[in-house]
């Protein structure tokens, strides 16, 4: 099945269940019309109230109360028993579930109508015989039912449900109602309006999804930014105050102090010993103040970064220049370069 089929479907079944929960809700306050001889009586459930107004006069509108309290409300029409033909069938009882369809197709051979051009209804009776269902059919013809609605429309009234007098037996039965009888043209407007309530959510979904993606990466980008100014300045500040702080000692507090603060070459040399694998060796040590550069052979270029950052006397390890194989081509030249963190002693001593 297309995907569009399913869609169309899905859509028809959300327009019916909020049109039936629109009349559910509606139901709770209705207003009955019967028309008595040449008077229309409204009863009003809510009130308990009866007005009557005369019925086919042209140009006369119902009283505005009247007509704001039906707006409101759910409105069902009695068509007297004048208007009602009645008609008995019977049917096995295995056929209940079928019963909808059974009658359907009896209609033009109970009545004078096709069955497009009748409202009916129809409700089992009670019998004798458990294994037959005894069902009473009752319709009208849809010119008289569209002649009393459009009647009563002209007044501003909008029928919602059609249902049988009362003169017949011991209940109303439901001919014709507007949400089942909500066709594809009256189905269209409610179906637009879903669709586009569908795509509009989708759409803004969408949006803001992609809207907090991106101000979640501007976050972190900005964060990071952030964060690595406030390093830059910490270190800054740390510095100067450090320098500021030594150079106010006394002559013999500040040879101390730079001798704690600053590298000690014989320690430097000791970490790199201890750090760099024996198939290494060094051809270069430079230290200016706390950063170090070696060069130096070795068989695994990268592999000396791990045991340097390891070792707790250096930071920030990286490589300053490319590697490149040396002359024999059995080694790589490398050339590191990173910030020592002062310390008087090795781990382990």
């Amino acid at each position: 099945m297309n995907i569009d089929v399913i869609m169309r479907r899905w859509i028809d079944i959300l327009v019916r269940l909020w049109l039936g929960w629109q009349e559910r809700r509606r139901a709770r306050h209705w207003l009955k019309v019967t028309r008595v001889g040449s008077e229309w009586v409204l009863e009003d459930a809510k009130t308990s109230t009866r007005s009557t107004f005369a019925a086919g006069t042209a140009g006369v509108g119902l009283p505005d109360e009247i007509v704001r309290a039906a707006q409101k409300s759910f409105v069902i029409l009695e068509l007297p028993a004048s208007d009602i033909v009645s008609r008995a069938m019977t049917v096995p009882a295995q056929a209940r579930d079928l019963l909808a369809g059974i009658v359907r197709n009896q209609i033009e051979r109970l009545f004078p109508w096709r069955a497009s051009q009748a409202a009916y209804g129809f409700r089992v009776a009670a019998g004798a015989d458990a294994n037959i269902l005894n069902v009473q059919v009752l319709a009208t013809s849809r010119a008289t039912l569209d002649e009393a609605c459009g009647e009563l429309r002209a007044l501003g009234l909008r029928v919602d449900r059609v249902v049988a007098g009362k003169g017949r037996d011991d209940g109303a039965i439901t001919l014709w109602s507007r949400l089942a009888d909500a066709t594809d043209s009256n189905l269209a407007r409610t179906r637009r309006m879903a669709a586009g309530l569908m795509v509009g959510t989708v759409c803004l979904t969408l949006a803001v999804n992609v809207w907090a993606f991106m101000a979640a990466a501007s976050a972190d980008g900005e964060n990071d930014e952030v964060g690595s100014r406030l390093a830059t300045l910490q270190r800054q500040i740390m510095g100067n105050s450090s320098k500021e702080a030594i150079a106010a000692l006394a002559p013999a507090e500040r040879a101390r102090a730079l001798k704690e603060t600053s590298p000690v070459a014989v320690v430097v040399v000791e970490a790199l010993s201890r750090a760099l694998p024996d198939t290494s060796h060094l051809t270069e040590l430079n230290m200016d103040g706390a950063t170090l550069r070696i060069t130096g052979l070795a068989g695994d270029a990268p592999a000396l970064i791990a045991p340097l950052e390891r070792s707790g006397h250096f930071k920030d390890v990286h490589f300053f220049a490319p590697t490149t194989r040396n002359a024999d081509g059995g080694r790589f030249v490398f050339h590191i370069e990173a910030r020592v963190e002062p310390h008087i002693r090795i781990e382990g001593e």
